[in-house]
């Protein structure tokens, strides 16, 4: 029997009080035992260090924002805050850590800013080593600044990619002991407002969900220098959809042979097949998330099952994966989680 242990992070506007644990068990195929595993307000986005010790998590304190980071208990998933480092403004909206532990990065929607912590050898957090603000603009009536919406590592971790929704960009940073150097600027169409990127296993392709357009941008990468070219675009929603969508989160299998982009809207996941050869995807279908305002998603360590989080609705919903074409199927809705926002396992 395996069981595996998840958090979702989450806003705390309304009932929620942090960062919540639950488990997965894969033979019963049920998501359990939800609970709080750490009062932080607007925790909306976590993240897991690579040996399951430690977990950063994006927060807000009175009118400051900024990082906060846990030891996580073996065995139990039961969080421990270390530190937290904050400065004055709203709390970023993006966070991840290099496969080393040292280095954490976060973008931030509303102060515009990019920035690097090194860490101690528990984990903990020491003050920012760099601050990038940035500066720009776009078409669509909400690029009216630089949004930051992801900061995280190529994966070789040569570089770090910022994406900015607010002027269209996606920011290639050489990065060194954690100073950040601009070195590439992609640019995507303008209004399309690019959110989150994905690399394929093979290092050559990344994935873009773009938030304002809908679609996900093909780019091919090149580790030489961090840059990128795009190769295709393809929509995330059906042409005949004419409500409100705001794409959301964009995962690749760990094969390589899936990308599935999520829809706030819509709220559905599309799943697209890669090429191999070109990187190029071909569109399968598309899944509901059972619930309204799918944020976030996430691949469970085996990639048997996928879980969705469904912000506006209150709910995680369960779902089963063929490895083989791709597509999901129901396997439980309706987990009640205050304001859910990000999925991450151990």
């Amino acid at each position: 029997m395996t069981k595996y242990i998840g958090y979702v992070g989450t806003y705390t506007k309304q009932d929620s009080k942090g960062v919540y644990q639950f488990t997965l068990d894969t033979e019963q195929k049920k998501l359990s035992d939800v609970k709080l595993a750490a009062e932080l307000g607007n925790p909306t986005y976590v993240t897991v260090s690579g040996d399951s010790q430690n977990l950063y998590a994006v927060s807000k304190d009175g009118e400051n924002g900024g990082v906060t980071s846990f030891s996580i208990e073996e065995g139990t998933g039961a969080l421990t805050k270390l530190n937290a480092e904050t400065a004055a403004g709203s709390p970023p909206c993006h966070i991840s850590v290099d496969t080393d532990k040292s280095t954490v990065v976060t973008a931030n929607y509303h102060t515009k800013n990019v920035v690097s912590y090194r860490t101690n050898q528990d984990g903990s957090l020491n003050p920012p080593t760099s601050v990038v603000e940035h500066e720009g603009t776009g078409p669509h009536e909400r690029q009216e600044k630089p949004h930051m919406h992801y900061a995280g590592f190529t994966p070789d971790e040569k570089y770090v990619i910022a994406i900015d929704l607010g002027s269209d960009r996606v920011i290639t940073y050489a990065a060194e002991k954690g100073e950040l150097t601009e070195v590439q600027v992609f640019k995507t169409a303008p209004g399309s407002g690019p959110r989150h990127i994905t690399f394929h296993p093979n290092e050559k392709y990344a994935y873009v969900m773009t938030e304002l357009s809908s679609e996900v941008l093909v780019l091919h990468y090149d580790e030489k220098d961090g840059s990128f070219t795009q190769q295709q675009a393809i929509k995330t929603i059906p042409e005949t959809f004419t409500e409100t969508n705001d794409g959301s989160a964009i995962h690749i299998s760990s094969d390589g042979q899936f990308v599935y982009a999520g829809n706030r809207g819509h709220n559905s996941i599309a799943i697209y097949q890669v090429d191999q050869n070109s990187g190029e995807l071909t569109f399968v279908e598309w899944t509901s998330t059972e619930g309204n305002w799918p944020r976030d998603f996430v691949m469970d360590p085996s990639e048997d099952f996928l879980i969705a989080t469904n912000q506006k609705s209150n709910t995680m919903t369960l779902f089963e994966r063929d490895k083989a074409t791709g597509k999901l199927s129901l396997v439980q809705s309706d987990v009640h989680v205050p304001e859910p926002v990000c999925v991450k396992f151990l």
